[in-house]
């Protein structure tokens, strides 16, 4: 009988330098500190959003400090603009190790009564379905050698249910967490680990995608928080501490875990 040798990971120990990220959301807040922190490691990453001055300065900065990056305008609800991001990708650099499926929206927040169904749709297409499209499209790239895929999922839907008119968003929070659980068991066979991080309030641009409808105003409950509402910090987390957990499920560091998903709220979810 022969024993099978298992190589223990280099706790610790950079392992990222020369590896290839693809990251969606990459022009702004948690995906731009993504792409500058993996930059950092060593990687080569592909920033994947709709196209605008951001994105093309978060290039332009990582480049600038010695890394590559390529850029391409992709919107993640559509399955052939995402499937030209992952051949791109490939075509320049050859390989695939690391995704990181962040793009999303808040989307239009309403009370159920009130939500249109276009609306309910476009932040389920963005959310969910985006993510699907990418894990989807990430698979025949990384069968061979394995990799990690990272989602951001979110505390609403997974351990928060108090943002009123966020039905949409929630539900789409929730399907990615089952998602990467399905996910992470059906591709194991590949060494191709997948895991949601699950964000709290973290200080980024994505008000930019927020409607609030004035309907809004009907189902608030008045809720009481201490000051700054997260007991940790009493103010919102940093796109950066977010990138640090993204590095480390990037790295072999975290080689034995897969279908979790991480909070990262300073304790905001548990009040």
């Amino acid at each position: 009988m022969s024993v099978q040798t298992i190589q223990k990971p280099r706790l610790g120990l950079p392992d990222l330098k020369d590896k290839v990220a693809l990251i969606t959301g990459a022009g702004s807040g948690i995906g731009q500190a993504a792409a500058e922190m993996l930059a950092q490691q060593g990687m080569k990453v592909c920033l994947v959003d709709l196209k605008d001055d951001r994105l093309e300065q978060t290039k332009q900065d990582i480049v600038a400090a010695g890394g590559q990056a390529i850029t391409v305008d992709v919107d993640v609800s559509d399955p052939d603009r995402v499937a030209q991001a992952f051949e791109q990708t490939v075509k320049t650099w050859g390989r695939l190790d690391v995704v990181f499926a962040n793009a999303g929206i808040n989307g239009v927040l309403a009370p159920i009564e009130d939500m249109k169904p276009e609306d309910w749709d476009r932040t389920l297409s963005v959310n969910l379905k985006g993510t699907f499209l990418c894990v989807k499209q990430a698979i025949p790239h990384m069968k061979e050698n394995g990799g990690s895929i990272i989602i951001t999922s979110s505390i609403n839907g997974s351990r928060a249910f108090s943002g009123f008119g966020m039905t949409a968003y929630s539900t789409s929070k929730a399907g990615q967490v089952a998602f990467a659980k399905m996910a992470a068991l059906e591709l194991a066979r590949y060494k191709i680990r997948v895991n949601a991080i699950c964000p709290g309030s973290i200080k980024t641009n994505i008000g930019e995608n927020t409607k609030p409808t004035p309907e809004l105003e009907k189902i608030k409950i008045p809720v009481k928080y201490p000051q700054g509402s997260q007991p940790l910090e009493h103010a919102p987390g940093q796109p950066e501490q977010v990138a640090n957990l993204v590095a480390f499920l990037a790295s072999e560091a975290s080689s034995h875990i897969t279908g979790t998903e991480m909070f990262i709220d300073g304790a905001e979810s548990l009040l």
